[in-house]
């Protein structure tokens, strides 16, 4: 990088992120990309629930799978619920270092599960429960630095 572009982001981060306001504001950009993320695998997850197994196994079969999936108004939500997440994730790059916003995508690793597990019913094993533990401690972690 030239000394320009690096002294650019240098500036950035001296002078906005360690606002506090500033840093609340694009934490709750993150936790609401994450959030809506989040919101798109889910429906994602039941739309595929509906349509059951696809195959695979020729290009008729593509082309059938292909229709089917882009047909299915929960999938098109969950693909919709993605396209806005990812608007407010440039809002978050714009904002902060991708050093400290990407790691708290790490959020995504403990609502998922919650979110499988409420709105799904899935069942997630102990041994999963103590993972996303350890992942909140790491997201606690990154988040104060």
């Amino acid at each position: 990088m030239s000394d320009g572009v690096a002294g650019h982001y240098r500036l950035r981060a001296a002078s906005e992120v360690g606002k506090p306001n500033t840093m609340i504001l694009s934490l709750l950009l993150v936790l609401t990309s994450s959030l809506l993320g989040v919101s798109g695998q889910i429906l994602l997850k039941m739309g595929m629930d509906r349509l059951g197994t696809l195959e695979l196994s020729g290009l008729p079969a593509l082309a059938q799978t292909v229709a089917q999936v882009f047909t299915t108004p929960v999938v098109l939500l969950g693909f919709g619920c993605y396209g806005v997440s990812s608007i407010v994730w440039l809002v978050v790059l714009s904002r902060l270092d991708v050093s400290l916003a990407y790691p708290l995508l790490a959020l995504n690793f403990i609502l998922v599960p919650l979110f499988a597990w409420l709105i799904l019913g899935e069942q997630v094993p102990s041994l999963r429960w103590v993972g996303v533990g350890i992942v909140v401690v790491g997201v606690t972690i990154i988040s104060r630095t």
